[in-house]
């Protein structure tokens, strides 16, 4: 029985040997798969990574407001005569309302 040469022998032999191994081969097939073309490539990943910093940043903000408003709150609740007056300008019947504006505060706005 003679033994059939392989035409593609001379091919093989010049592909370097690692890229020879069934293990590297899908590799470099499945690397490319999972970045680039399947649902989680990594563009997506990283365009949800964004996202998610974004809306924790948003969170800590709201958080931050919420404690802003409850510490107001609390204000309010301990002296509702004084917050009316500042606020509000309230005032009793014999008295005169005079309202400074300070000029520092009103070029910030």
């Amino acid at each position: 029985m003679a033994i059939r040469n392989n035409p593609f022998r001379p091919l093989l032999k010049r592909i370097p040997q690692p890229l020879r191994n069934k293990y590297v081969l899908v590799l470099l097939f499945v690397i490319p798969w999972m970045l680039f073309f399947t649902r989680h490539n990594f563009w997506s990943q990283f365009k949800l990574q964004q996202r998610l910093n974004t809306l924790e940043e948003e969170q800590q903000y709201y958080r931050d407001k919420i404690k802003d408003t409850e510490a107001s709150l609390e204000d309010m609740n301990k002296d509702k005569e004084k917050f009316a007056r500042e606020n509000y300008y309230l005032q009793k019947d014999d008295e005169d309302v005079f309202i400074i504006v300070d000029e520092k505060e009103n070029t910030n706005q």
